[in-house]
């Protein structure tokens, strides 16, 4: 998430009642969780496996549970509740604002497009020119849809990423990590009925130019699709994942978190993809392998009884 301007760490150390180390006069552009900080952004740790990950990582202020060598150019935020920290500062820039009608009046809707009956549009929307948005679609907060992007039935767009802060020392393990990101739909896009595309949980999950979904498909938080990609009925992704432009997932195929689909890739129906995928190649099963190489295997194996029988005689 983008601070609507950039404001001065100190500001953030008097907020939340933080020790501040290191540059004191730095101004803080945005904040984000960990897979897709970028300089200028605050990030919060508050586990030592992780440290070093965040004092290395992209963003320039850390919000710290210990005081820790500061690296040259950062400043650390040094707090009891680094998550505690993280969400009071989401809810600061990003407060709960209720929906008092269907359609936003701070929405913005461009022309051409129709919204049928009992589409929801929430605060601070924005919709291009020429969409068609079908019955019983929801687009949340702060959402962006391009121009001519068709919209089936039933849809959600925006609803809170799965994302939790884990701690098993504590009587409610897994705590949610208020979602402050968006939904961002690029132009020329179809999206089928029934789908759930997730908003990242600081910074955007986004649908590319011309890619068109079938339906019921789910995208995780902070999900990038490139291109003109192609998504059969029943597809699952997880969260952040990098998909190229091109792409082509068949029915029912899952794609685990935090891995890349290289440009062209085409994964066949009911395949998992644990791991990271080459592009310009066609994948099938699980985990998702090369599929001539896969369709051999399954050939072998349909023999093991009659190669069984020749060994035993």
């Amino acid at each position: 998430m983008q601070f609507p301007s950039p404001v001065a760490i100190q500001w953030f150390a008097d907020f939340l009642g933080a020790e501040l180390i290191g540059d004191k006069n730095g101004l803080a552009t945005g904040i984000n969780e960990i897979h897709k900080v970028e300089k200028g952004d605050l990030v919060f740790v508050d586990h030592p496996k992780y440290y070093d990950t965040c004092l290395q990582s992209a963003a320039t202020f850390i919000i710290i549970n210990k005081a820790v060598e500061v690296p040259a150019g950062k400043a650390l935020l040094v707090v009891d509740q680094p998550f505690e920290a993280y969400l009071k500062i989401v809810r600061h820039f990003r407060p709960f604002e209720p929906a008092t009608k269907p359609v936003s009046d701070t929405a913005t809707i461009g022309a051409g497009t129709y919204l049928y009956p009992n589409v929801f549009v929430g605060h601070h929307v924005t919709i291009g020119s020429n969409c068609v948005i079908h019955p019983n679609v929801t687009i949340m907060d702060h959402c962006v849809i391009g121009n001519n992007v068709i919209i089936q039935a039933g849809t959600v767009i925006g609803s809170d990423a799965f994302y939790y802060n884990t701690k098993k020392d504590r009587e409610v393990w897994y705590r949610k990590m208020e979602s402050c990101g968006r939904v961002v739909i690029e132009d020329d896009v179809e999206i089928g009925a029934g789908c759930t595309i997730d908003r990242g949980v600081s910074h955007d999950t986004r649908i590319g130019k011309g890619t068109k979904m079938d339906n019921m498909i789910h995208i995780g938080h902070d999900t990038v699709t490139g291109k003109n990609c192609l998504f059969a009925a029943q597809v699952g992704i997880a969260g952040a994942v990098e998909i190229g432009n091109g792409v082509i997932l068949w029915g029912q195929v899952g794609v685990s978190k935090t891995l890349t689909i290289g440009d062209n890739a085409i994964v066949l129906a009911q395949s998992g993809v644990p791991a990271s995928l080459e592009g310009g190649k066609a994948y099938f099963g699980y985990p998702a392998e090369d599929a001539l190489l896969k369709k051999k295997e399954l050939v072998w194996i349909k023999r093991i009884p009659e190669l069984w029988k020749k060994v035993m005689g």
